[in-house]
């Protein structure tokens, strides 16, 4: 099947469905093709990116929860996340729309090992700055261990900086110790530098919230506010994340039709309708 007569394919099957029906579709188009996208993640960053100075100069605060002892005088760092902060995968969600497909450990180590990601509008400008104020970035991502040279192969590519020592790139089994919780990287970081800012696109790039639930996620958030927009930057992912699995409890073993529909109960129609 040719791209051409694929992408028919996938146009036909749309129209005939109910919205409900198109998982992802809308999602990757806004990051695809969007202004609105590219500028809400360059306003993320710009902002960021101005407000390093003053966090540099302000040595008694951190931005990890896991920052411990008397950090003040440490070199400074900011952590972070890799895909949909630093590295735009949206083409990778574009291959499983037009092939009728779900993610699955083999598609998407094939498309990790392309190096082939575009940076996320701003990420490169904003870690350059950091590495001007002599600010160190670390990149914690749950890619794992044996992805790590492509990884690194796909932000030298992009611009992204990336010193040849220390290791940054901290990944998923890297070390026993470093399950999909991130917590211990970040530790690992603390333990070294004090961290200004931390920048992902999900809660768990922040602090674990994996298996909450969406009224207890939405506690968490509540919980750190004086965190967002100083020290905590978030950027915008609607195609996956903690947040899509909380609206089907985390149940991987669901069928797509069955999490789209699990999901759709959570829709708030308002009102008396």
């Amino acid at each position: 099947m040719t791209a051409a007569v694929a992408m028919a394919a996938l146009v036909s099957a749309c129209a005939s469905a109910p919205p409900q029906r198109q998982p992802n579709l809308d999602a990757t188009l806004w990051i695809q093709t969007a202004a609105e996208y590219d500028a809400a993640a360059r306003s993320v960053y710009i902002a960021a990116a101005n407000d390093l100075a003053g966090l540099l100069a302000d040595s008694a605060e951190s931005a990890v929860l896991e920052q411990e002892g008397n950090y003040s005088a440490l070199p400074p760092a900011v952590i972070l996340d890799v895909d949909e902060t630093v590295l735009d995968n949206s083409p990778y969600q574009a291959r499983l729309l037009i092939g009728g497909e779900s993610y699955d450990s083999q598609s998407w180590a094939a498309w990790v090992n392309e190096a082939a990601a575009a940076a996320v509008p701003g990420a490169v400008e904003f870690t350059q700055a950091a590495v001007r104020l002599g600010i160190t970035v670390f990149y914690v991502t749950n890619r794992r261990a044996s992805q790590e040279e492509a990884t690194r192969r796909n932000l030298i590519e992009a611009g992204l900086p990336l010193p040849g020592d220390p290791d940054v790139v901290l990944t998923l089994d890297e070390r026993p110790d470093w399950l999909s919780s991130k917590s211990s990287r970040r530790q690992f970081v603390a333990s070294t530098h004090r961290v200004l800012m931390l920048v992902g696109d999900d809660l768990n790039d922040f602090v674990d919230v994996d298996g909450l639930s969406v009224e207890q996620r939405d506690g968490v958030e509540e919980r750190f506010v004086s965190y967002w927009g100083e020290r905590w930057r978030m950027l915008p992912n609607p195609t996956y994340g903690s947040w899509e699995r909380a609206l089907f409890d985390s149940d991987l073993g669901l069928t797509p039709s069955e999490r789209t529909n699990r999901k759709a109960e959570h829709l708030e129609p308002g009102g008396e309708w």
